[in-house]
């Protein structure tokens, strides 16, 4: 089988934001306008094809990112709708490792906000360029050039418009291109399919003009080849602004600025031709590095069919009809469907039974992937997020991602006997699909505890237990994920020794423990001068570390922001083994965190909450009370939006509450800030809660 499309013209984008800024319903309308679905899907009412969940489609949010393709104009469009609440930011991380361009939606009226610069800085981690379709410009409040000053105060960016909104709020009706000089007003009666191209009303010619001007100084700025050419005097051609606008993109030194409303059926077509012309291709993209199985530098290798097979697995998913799905994202080379490839992370050989073309929930069997696709495999039994698959004859490790840590736990026990053999399994799954979930076993008490990122998370996963894997469970009430730290160096002993008679055991080691803020959480420095304690019993000295680190000593929350220091210490010839050093290190690392004053720590988070004028005190007063501290206040049309961070411990609950002080009226987001200290009037309380 052969590649139908050139690599030169696919697109591997991800549609992102924060909340409500309209991604899904965007989506939806680059499927209906690209012929892949025929009629709207709405949020709202359920019958989004990206939102496919029976979950997303009761709460009318997207919950895991959903994969679908399309084409325009003669270009293959793979495209990733991501989630936009911060509970479920895992799924926004690890489609951006994989993709080669993203479309960033931000409301018209609400503009940057919280999660907007978490997906900002997402896409700053893996250097992904992006696009930004200002959407809703027939809301209430909507303002597309604040939002553009926005994103250069907020985000640091280098926005380019290259529209001018023809009327705003309910008189939207269209936009002129700025590059083209023409405007495209759009026809209510075809559902948007089809505009018409006018010439730039009267009222908005000096407005236009001017906005043009600014776009090619912008563009001067941005790319030195059009730079030469605009200062030359010379009138720049359309071809020309739009291959500079390229080159700008690609080099992520500008970002073109677009408007529309995805709800209203205006603007998308548009936001099309935007990510032809200015998002890259694979083949645009720099050779891509990995390493070998040893952890060599290996060759650069380009993004060609005739390169060997390489491909990062980037998402599982539980299938109801043909098992495991694994999402991967091909760098190099070719696949054929029933081929083997290695993994290299279990060095073991897995053999690719089908591959799958996704749209949504939907499939469709493919013969073979090619550089640049977007597919799922069945029959990966050993591979999860993040393992790279290759070629066994010229094996490569490819840059895996970073997962966050969990914030938030409930307990889990099943109602029946048949329930707690279903549990583990289940909980397996979902676990396989999301890294971001953890499961452990409490050995105290012996119950069955799982993290996530936040309440909705662990209600969704809870549900899914019900629904999905007919697991019937009670769920006890949340624990915070407290942590424990020290404030001043302390230097102790650890020995183990046990010489009475035969082959004894001996571990010696002097500890140094202080604060290292930014350590994560143990940073281990080994200070021995000549021959005190052998090399080969260094590696149990930082295992023992680590299981203290564990369980801290305060109340026996892991430990972080640690430095750690082997100053000294002794060995027998005879009697001395890896166990001895483990728990010497082990015994004298709780003895001198004991003496450096340690500290409880807590997860604060980052809260915004956008009300209306009226609920303003109460809601402030209600933040204080939950022991926030607010940070910034911010005027909106008809609302205010604050900015808080307020302790995870006092925020359980709160979207209930918001909504009974605030008639309903009220929304916010929250996403992990920092870890503080615990103030010492809660303390003693909070100890005691962790014995």
């Amino acid at each position: 089988m052969s590649r139908l499309t050139p690599i030169e013209r696919y697109r591997n984008i991800g549609i992102a934001a924060h909340i409500d800024a309209g991604k899904t319903t965007t989506t939806e309308r680059i499927l209906y306008y690209t012929g892949v679905s025929h009629h709207l899907g709405e949020v709202h009412e359920g019958t989004a094809v990206m939102d496919w969940m029976e979950q997303e489609q009761e709460r009318g949010i997207t919950i895991t990112a959903a994969a679908t393709t399309c084409f325009w104009k003669e270009h293959r469009i793979n495209i990733l709708d991501t989630p936009g609440h911060v509970d479920f930011t895992i799924e926004v991380e690890r489609s951006l490792r994989v993709l080669d361009g993203v479309v960033v939606v931000l409301c018209a009226a609400g503009g940057v906000e919280s999660q907007s610069e978490t997906v900002w800085r997402q896409a700053d981690k893996y250097r992904v360029p992006r696009i930004v379709f200002v959407n809703k410009m027939d809301r209430a409040g909507a303002d597309f050039p604040r939002v553009a000053e926005m994103l250069r105060e907020r985000l640091g960016a280098r926005p380019i418009p290259i529209q001018l909104p023809i009327g705003g709020e309910g008189q939207f009706q269209g936009v002129v291109d700025l590059i083209s000089g023409q405007a495209r007003v759009w026809d209510e009666a075809s559902l948007g399919a089809r505009y018409e191209i006018v010439g730039v009303p009267e009222e908005l010619r000096g407005p236009a003009g001017r906005a043009r001007e600014a776009m090619l100084e912008a563009l001067a700025e941005a790319d030195e080849i059009f730079c030469d050419a605009y200062l030359a005097g010379a009138e720049p051609q359309e071809a020309q602004i739009r291959a500079a606008l390229r080159r700008a993109t690609l080099a992520l030194r500008a970002v073109p600025v677009l408007c529309g409303s995805a709800f209203r059926n205006k603007g998308v077509q548009l936001l099309l031709d935007a990510v032809v012309h200015y998002l890259p291709s694979p083949a645009d993209l720099p050779p891509y590095l990995g390493r070998g199985l040893e952890g060599e530098a290996l060759e650069p290798r380009r993004a060609r069919d005739d390169e060997p097979f390489a491909a990062l697995a980037f998402k599982v998913m539980n299938d109801p009809y043909v098992g495991q799905l694994t999402f991967f994202r091909v760098y190099s080379g070719t696949l054929q469907a029933g081929a083997y490839v290695l993994n290299p992370r279990s060095h073991k050989k897995e053999r690719i039974g089908r591959v799958l073309e996704m749209h949504a929930n939907e499939r469709r069997e493919l013969e073979a992937v090619f550089t640049g696709d977007i597919a799922a495999a069945v029959g990966l039994k050993n591979t999860v997020t993040g393992d790279t698959l290759c070629d066994p004859g010229t094996p490569v490790v490819l840059e895996t991602m970073e997962f966050p840590e969990p914030v938030i736990s409930v307990a889990v026990e099943p109602r029946t006997q048949a329930d707690q053999d279903r549990l583990g399994v289940s909980l397996g799954k979902i676990a396989a699909e999301d890294p971001s979930f953890q499961i452990r076993v409490d050995a105290e008490t012996g119950q069955t505890v799982i993290s996530g990122m936040g309440e909705l998370h662990l209600e969704i996963i809870v549900d899914r237990l019900m629904r999905e894997f007919k697991v019937a469970a009670n769920v006890g009430k949340p624990t915070v994920a407290y942590r424990e730290t020290v404030t001043v160096a302390a230097r102790a002993e650890g020995r183990f020794q046990r010489q009475s008679g035969g082959r004894g055991q001996y571990g010696h080691v002097v500890l140094q423990v202080e604060p290292c803020p930014g350590a994560e959480p143990l940073e281990f420095v080994n200070a021995v001068v000549g021959g005190a304690i052998p090399k080969e019993y260094l590696p149990a000295v930082r295992c023992g570390l680590e299981e203290g680190v564990d369980r801290g000593v305060l109340a026996g929350y892991p430990m972080l922001g640690l430095r750690v220091t082997l100053v000294d210490g002794s060995f027998d010839p005879v009697d001395s083994s890896e166990m001895a050093f483990k728990i010497a290190a082990t015994q004298g690392f709780r003895e001198a965190a004991r003496q450096a004053r340690p500290q409880l720590l807590e997860p604060v988070m980052e809260v915004e909450v956008v009300t209306p004028e009226a609920f303003l005190g109460e809601v402030i007063a209600d933040l204080r009370a939950r022991r926030g501290k607010v940070a910034e206040m911010e005027q909106r049309v008809g609302s205010r939006v604050v900015q808080v961070e307020v302790p995870l411990a006092s925020m359980f609950g709160y979207a209930t509450d918001l909504r009974s002080r605030t008639q309903g009226r009220a929304s916010f987001t929250m996403q992990f800030g920092a870890y503080r200290p615990v103030p010492e009037n809660l303390l003693e309380q909070l100890g005691a809660q962790a014995r």
